[in-house]
């Protein structure tokens, strides 16, 4: 079966590029499948895809997603494919996998200002492949996502499917978590009793580390000063500003900055507890990443990885806007090693139902009821 998979970035940073890359790599490697990747970026993995450059003007700004729809139209209609996957708004395909929202609606809502040029552009690429001739299976990444799709298009349920990001679970089985525990806290002076949070972030702002510190202070508080709270916070962000909140709450011993890192899972593995408050989030793969290392979780109901958690199970879903209090309820909860343990043994069964594997099995299954019906 040929089949063209559509994405301006391909194997790049970023969670829809990863997500191609992940589920390309595993159906290439099937000998049902032939893959043709079309993008304008890529970094070739170690499986048998074939790559097509498609060209995207610069500028002005508002022609670059209407020149990619273009010229990857032309370029797919000049071979014979018997599949069209987009990851992107794209004129025509079968299936379409939604790792945002719509357009308009992230503007609006989540940017919070008006449509430019290039946001009625982007817009109208993503309404004409939607409501192209053959509406296509439409695939969001979590039910936050297909909810937002339902308010602003009508698309029929049956072309509505929700297959979630995977995870690779050999990433840490790979790692014994004892000398990841010992080889981190001992890099950032933490000791084996230390109860540690871990928050990973590029956007701390977004995510609401200020929420997490004056949670962990509420925690610290309730405690009489006596708790082992400890917070890693590893990513990019504004430093200083989190450092004089940290300050102002009287934690900032607790509270240690490490950047970026290239060994997160070792993070992972050396940490007892995992939260992200994000203000909105479409999936949130670290969530799905700290469950499969066996970390309760701690996330709002804006992230979609909310359909993975069951709450009180394996972690906490908090109101849309909480409140200090829930952080801190939530905390004092898991300050308890038996709760933890508990909540994470739970998380780590039910990550294993959301390997990248068995996220290639559903695409795969698409694939084939698409063909069955005569593609294109």
């Amino acid at each position: 079966m040929k089949v063209a998979v559509v994405i301006p970035k391909y194997g790049l940073v970023g969670g829809a590029e990863n997500f191609v890359f992940e589920l390309c790599e595993r159906l290439a490697a099937r000998a049902e499948f032939q893959l043709h990747v079309f993008a304008n970026q890529w970094r070739k993995g170690k499986a048998p895809v074939t790559f097509h450059k498609v060209p995207i003007i610069p500028f002005p700004r508002w022609i670059r997603p209407v020149s990619f729809a273009y010229f990857a139209k032309k370029s797919i209609q000049a071979g014979f494919f018997e599949i069209v996957h987009s990851h992107d708004r794209i004129f025509e395909m079968d299936l379409l996998t939604f790792h945002g929202i719509p357009h308009k609606t992230w503007v609006k809502k989540t940017k919070k200002r008006p449509l430019s040029l290039f946001d009625r552009s982007t817009a109208w690429v993503e309404k004409k492949g939607i409501h192209c001739a053959k509406t296509p299976i439409i695939m969001p990444v979590s039910h936050l996502v297909k909810d937002e799709l339902n308010r602003h298009y009508d698309i029929p349920e049956p072309k509505l499917h929700v297959i979630h990001p995977g995870v690779s679970l050999e990433r840490f089985s790979a790692f014994d978590r004892e000398d990841c525990r010992h080889e981190i806290r001992q890099r950032h002076g933490l000791s084996p009793k230390d109860v540690v949070v871990l928050f990973v972030s590029m956007n701390f702002e977004l995510k609401r580390l200020d929420l997490v510190l004056k949670g962990i202070s509420g925690v610290v508080e309730k405690e009489k000063g006596n708790s082992n709270l400890k917070l890693l916070v590893v990513g990019r962000g504004d430093v200083k500003r989190f450092e004089g909140l940290a300050r102002d709450l009287e934690i900032s011993e607790r509270v240690i900055f490490t950047g970026v890192t290239r060994e997160v899972e070792k993070y992972y593995l050396s940490s007892d507890i995992f939260t992200m408050p994000s203000k909105f989030d479409t999936f949130g793969l670290v969530v799905l990443e700290a469950m499969a290392a066996g970390l309760p979780v701690i996330i709002t109901h804006s992230v979609g990885a909310r359909d993975l958690v069951e709450p009180e199970v394996n972690g906490f879903i908090l109101s849309q806007d909480p409140s200090v209090s829930e952080m801190t309820e939530s905390l004092s909860f898991l300050m308890k090693s038996e709760n933890r343990l508990q909540m994470g043994e739970n998380g780590r069964r039910i990550a294993a139902r959301y390997s990248w594997d068995k996220t290639a099995d559903r695409v795969a299954d698409l694939y084939h009821r698409v063909a069955k019906r005569g593609g294109r």
